[in-house]
């Protein structure tokens, strides 16, 4: 069977169709396919989409790169036509496999955008010999088609955190479906203030909003505000993996104090590279590890006390029953109180202020998995990594879209993955 045929039968460009296939070079370099309109097609304006009749054609051939045959590169090879379009006046015609002015057929940026989220996009770039805007200028179409056509119904659940996507402390506020059928992302918007989130909720629409059933988040007070002020019927449950952190971050602070205070006067240096230590849990200690904390446990340290404190919470995610639950964060607290260790009294103070929100963990019921909103932001860093940074935070959202969003897809004659 002819190449020819082949293309003719693949893919669908009525009312074009193949006039001749060359292969050029001794390779060869690349296969050129030239496309003819069938019989007297009338051309499509690019300007509203109306049939209209002809009115010249352009002096030279237009190419757009195609998906590779064989890892040689095709190219299709067109001569515009021109159009006398009643309403915009003189218009090149529109073609179905090209979008504007793109040297890129739709084919190719669907190909590219599903490599783009399994290597990295410089990676891509040099495999396919495109360069990297084209990569980027692919991923953006196939979001924007995505985002256009994907379904809404039926969220029940989210996830609401922030990531610093640039230093100098920019933020990315994030919203995940969390629901056991479905974990993507929903929405994402510039920095982490409570216009931010309204914003996601004016997104989101009223009704969808008052349909949600529980949202998570962590103890950020302008997502509290405003999830309370447009979701009050849903149970509001504090994420478990930020809770913990907010217990580490408290544990570094003393170490880091103990340990000048040490070094000021006078004492072996036990604390020294013993940060890792304290916050990992006993379980995933390395063997040599395990050795040091339990020498390390021998000391009456402020830093080994609050350790003890922050694995002696861990219980509080065992109890079934809210009112066991609430009964042991209210002692815990009191210990924490009476431990006269200035970050773990504060953390107890955030406890006791949150009680009510970290006790909904448990009137879930545990129907929200923990830490799914975590294992996506480790996704994110993942994504960041691979792409080798982005120019704008434009490219940023459109990479996170792209590889969390679960985006549909147009449905081709031919799935390239």
């Amino acid at each position: 069977m002819q190449l020819k045929t082949i293309f003719n039968h693949v893919v669908d460009y009525k009312p074009f169709v193949v006039d001749k296939v060359e292969l050029i070079g001794e390779m060869p370099d690349r296969i050129e396919i030239t496309m003819r309109c069938r019989g007297n097609g009338r051309a499509m304006c690019s300007g509203c989409g109306g049939r209209c009749p002809g009115y010249d054609r352009q002096s030279e051939p237009r190419r757009f790169d195609f998906v590779p045959l064989w890892l040689i590169p095709v190219v299709l090879v067109y001569t515009m036509r021109r159009v006398a379009c009643p309403q915009c006046g003189i218009k090149v015609e529109r073609v179905p496999w090209s979008d504007g002015k793109s040297p890129l057929t739709t084919e190719l940026k669907w190909f590219l955008a599903g490599w783009a989220r399994r290597m990295s996009w410089k990676e891509v770039s040099a495999c396919f010999h495109v360069s990297w805007d084209h990569v980027y200028n692919s991923v953006k179409h196939a979001v924007s088609w995505g985002l256009a056509h994907r379904d809404l119904s039926g969220i029940e659940s989210i996830g609401v955190d922030e990531v610093q996507w640039h230093r100098g402390h920019k933020y990315q506020t994030l919203v995940y479906q969390i629901d056991a059928g479905r974990k993507r992302l929903l929405w994402l918007g510039p920095d982490r203030t409570a216009k931010t989130l309204l914003r996601f909720f004016r997104f989101l629409g009223k009704d969808r909003s008052q349909a949600l059933r529980f949202v998570c988040s962590d103890m950020w007070q302008a997502y509290l505000k405003v999830i309370a002020k447009k979701a009050p019927q849903a149970i509001h449950i504090l994420d478990r993996f930020h809770i913990m952190q907010k217990l580490s971050r408290a544990i570094d602070l003393v170490r880091a104090a103990e340990v000048k205070q040490l070094k000021a006067d006078g004492y072996e240096p036990v604390l020294k590279r013993g940060r890792w230590l304290l916050l990992k849990r006993p379980e995933n200690l390395t063997d040599k590890q395990a050795v040091k904390m339990k020498e390390l446990l021998q000391y009456n340290l402020k830093s080994v006390r609050s350790y003890l404190m922050k694995e002696d919470f861990q219980q509080f995610w065992q109890y079934t029953y809210v009112a066991w639950a609430d009964r042991f964060l209210d002692q815990w607290c009191t210990r924490a109180m009476r431990s006269k260790i200035e970050p773990m009294k504060s953390v107890a103070k955030t406890f006791r202020d949150k009680r009510e929100l970290m006790l909904n963990w448990f009137r879930a019921e545990g129907q929200l998995s923990s830490g799914v909103v975590e294992g996506f932001n480790n996704k994110l860093k993942l994504i960041t990594r691979k792409s080798y940074g982005f120019r704008t935070q434009e490219a940023y959202e459109n990479a996170l879209y792209h590889n969390l969003g679960v985006l549909p897809e147009p449905i081709f004659t031919h799935r390239f993955f």
